[in-house]
């Protein structure tokens, strides 16, 4: 059976530390639309008073022509889009390196991100936790490469108590 046909788990919980191994590959399941307010609101948010991100005067004198988005947030959006794959059962984040932005990124642009699994560790020190790094890279809708890092995060076990259900149930029976 291909990886396509696998059936869909009853109940997903997000991959826990000892879902992975080394060489595991994930891709994101959608492609994110990027949009002049997202990078506009960004760039407010964090106080980057680079005009390249918000003027189109300035942007257009410059070798790109247009407003670049703005590189710290497609370092978040790529993270985000590995969550579902990698870190929804995270206990922290303990690295982001080796960023390299390739091609650039601007408004209109759609990213899919790709991971890999480089390396498993035990924590030595929370027996609730692994540690796993990664390699993550952004990719557009022309097939470039935009952005490519290493992550580094822990990660809860299965039995871990941070992570039992936290769905209250209910005694009720159902009405319609």
């Amino acid at each position: 059976m291909g990886i396509d046909a696998e059936a869909a788990p009853k109940v997903w919980r997000g991959r826990f530390y000892e879902d992975f191994e080394v060489g595991d590959v994930y891709r994101s399941r959608f492609g994110r639309t990027i949009t002049e307010t997202d990078n506009i609101w960004f760039t407010c948010l964090t106080m980057n008073t680079n005009p390249i991100h918000f003027s189109v005067p300035f942007a257009a004198g410059t070798r790109f022509g247009q407003p670049l988005v703005n590189s710290a947030f497609t370092v978040a959006l790529i993270t985000g889009l590995t969550v579902p794959d990698t870190s929804e059962n995270a206990a922290a984040n303990l690295a982001w390196t080796d960023i390299r932005l390739p091609k650039p990124v601007f408004v209109g642009d759609t990213l899919w991100a790709e991971s890999e699994i480089t390396d498993l560790r035990e924590s030595r020190s929370n027996p609730s936790v692994g540690i796993v790094s990664m390699r993550c890279r952004g990719i557009n809708q022309r097939r470039e490469v935009v952005i490519e890092f290493r992550r580094t995060f822990m990660v809860y076990r299965r039995d871990a108590p941070e992570v039992r259900s936290s769905f209250p149930g209910t005694d009720d029976d159902w009405t319609v």
